[in-house]
């Protein structure tokens, strides 16, 4: 790729979707359970996780700023009309999901605050869920590959980080199964992974914009 800092990207981002999918697997969990009691991880684990992914982020994403870099290609109109607004569908989707999950509890900042933190967790499946089984996924894939400007080290950053997300969906899932069992392999079958069908997607849309008659 040139002058480019491709490869460090590559590597960073490498490293941080594997110390992010080992912080979020159940043995590390009990890891921590053992030396800080279970009633702790329950009430900090999730916003512990947030904050230290949040944190190691910030680095992969210096490198792609600072390292030496060119374009591959800019987008110029009708296409950067177009990519724009697949890129406010995919900040959409990613609301969705976390409004349907609840933003604050995705960061973990209720169960820190000691509002319910051991209440049963429930498997949600309704409104965007109803979808797609991955929307906070899909959305910011949408973001990341509709950039209107391209370089080599976005573009490493875009490879590593989709590649992060297929694996960490088979992980989540995993999980899931797990924890909710024969409800979440109906809902698994039922339901697409990233992209929507395009006829729950259209009915999905009209519900929305307020045209449920149509369906």
């Amino acid at each position: 790729m040139g002058e480019s800092g491709f490869g460090w990207v590559l590597l960073a981002m490498g490293l941080y979707g594997g110390l992010h999918s080992a912080l979020a697997t159940h043995a590390f969990k009990r890891f921590l359970a053992r030396f800080l009691g279970t009633a702790w991880v329950q009430r900090y684990y999730r916003l512990l996780y947030s904050v230290v992914g949040g944190l190691t982020l910030l680095p992969v994403l210096a490198l792609v700023v600072l390292l030496p870099d060119h374009v591959l290609y800019r987008l110029t109109w009708p296409w950067l009309g177009l990519a724009l607004l697949g890129q406010g569908l995919g900040v959409w989707v990613v609301w969705r999901g976390l409004r349907a999950t609840g933003a604050m509890a995705f960061l973990g900042i209720p169960q820190a605050l000691g509002q319910n933190p051991t209440s049963p967790p429930r498997l949600v499946t309704d409104d965007i869920y109803a979808w797609m089984r991955h929307p906070l996924y899909t959305g910011s894939l949408l973001v990341l590959w509709l950039m209107p400007q391209m370089t080599c080290n976005l573009l490493a950053f875009n490879m590593a980080a989709t590649l992060y997300f297929l694996l960490g969906a088979r992980l989540e899932e995993a999980k899931l199964h797990a924890e909710f069992g024969a409800a979440y392999a109906a809902y698994a079958r039922q339901t697409p992974g990233f992209i929507p069908r395009l006829g729950a997607l259209v009915r999905a849309l009209c519900r929305c914009f307020g045209l449920r008659w149509l369906f």
